[in-house]
């Protein structure tokens, strides 16, 4: 039994990699966002049984001396916490330094320190930008599009660089888009099926060209662990995707089709990304992946927007539907 913590615990994957590493038998350790409010964000969720086996550590990634805490007697690290909506990050870059790149390195420096066995890093298919070939594999070259896909492109390198000056046993993990259950409404297909459900015949949205390789969460946390298993990931770059790519307006036609046929798509200036800072296409190669674990997608796009679905119907009222969710 390993004793693992997952930083970013409280949120959308971190959420469901806690739940499945609890059902898998190991210990874990859940880093949360420390708040007034006493939340732990999404594991609030979770029935009190399941609760009770999770060490529960409140904290802020961006402070050295708590994360060091954190990570004592800690087998595996999968750092996850990090600020993801693109939008947000155009007036508060200075934010995104500090918690991607600042936040990677204090976990980087505590595991060097504390000699821990094994670290996973969370990067994100926005360090690529608009594909220049596609499928995306991880030789393609980076682009930072935004002071989101900067960050992450920093504590990336950083990440490589503490594997190649210290040896250490760091994995770099790149989901491609990650949807499901407990996803923020920042994100394109909570952004539709939330409008949705709340009745709305107009459905504000941004541009509707780009492409997206979506992954359902639970093929994404099944990536980690299968990644986490092999010793032949470490010093590695490895895309989580599905290889297979949909507009956002088929998307969101698919979507409206299921929800409300009566509805129709209308564009929203705000919803926009600057022109050069629109990432057009994204499409994953998965070879690596399956080359070096026993990785493979589980779930088809069907069953996964279905199970979507059904969550946002019974959690509708945890969703602020009128507020453009940056």
């Amino acid at each position: 039994m390993k004793k693992i913590l997952i930083t970013g615990a409280d949120g959308f994957i971190g959420s469901h990699l806690v739940e499945r590493l609890i059902t898998d038998g190991h210990k874990v350790r859940a880093f949360t966002y420390y708040n007034s409010f006493n939340s732990w964000g999404w594991l609030d969720t979770l029935s009190a049984k399941k609760l009770k086996e999770i060490d529960i550590f409140a904290g802020d990634i961006r402070d050295p001396n708590g994360v060091r805490k954190a990570m004592e007697d800690i087998d595996e690290v999968y750092h996850l916490a990090a600020l993801i909506a693109i939008p947000f990050s155009y007036h508060s870059p200075d934010s995104y330094v500090d918690t991607n790149i600042k936040g990677t390195l204090n976990v980087l420096q505590a595991a060097r320190d504390l000699k821990t066995s094994r670290i996973l890093v969370t990067s994100t298919s926005e360090v690529y930008g608009t594909a220049k070939y596609v499928p995306i594999d991880e030789e393609h070259p980076f682009q930072g599009q935004s002071p989101y896909s900067a960050t992450k492109i920093g504590a990336d390198r950083i990440a490589e660089s503490f594997h190649k000056s210290f040896d250490m046993p760091i994995t770099i993990v790149r989901p491609f888009n990650t949807y499901g259950p407990r996803q923020s409404a920042r994100a394109i297909i909570p952004t539709i099926i939330t409008q949705l459900l709340a009745g709305k015949e107009e459905i504000q949205l941004g541009s509707l060209t780009p492409t997206r390789d979506f992954n359902y969460v639970k093929d994404t946390v099944n990536g980690f662990i299968e990644i986490a298993k092999q010793e032949k990931t470490i010093g590695e770059e490895i895309n989580i995707a599905t290889q297979q790519e949909i507009s956002i307006e088929k998307l969101a036609k698919e979507l409206i089709k299921q929800i409300n046929p009566n509805a129709r798509i209308v564009c929203d200036e705000q919803r926009l990304r600057p022109e050069k800072s629109e990432v057009n296409r994204l499409l994953g190669s998965n070879e690596k992946i399956k080359r070096l674990t026993n990785w493979k997608p589980q779930y088809t796009f069907e069953h996964g927007l279905s199970e979507t679905i059904e969550f946002f119907k019974h959690n509708l009222d945890k969703y602020k539907t009128d507020v453009y969710n940056v």
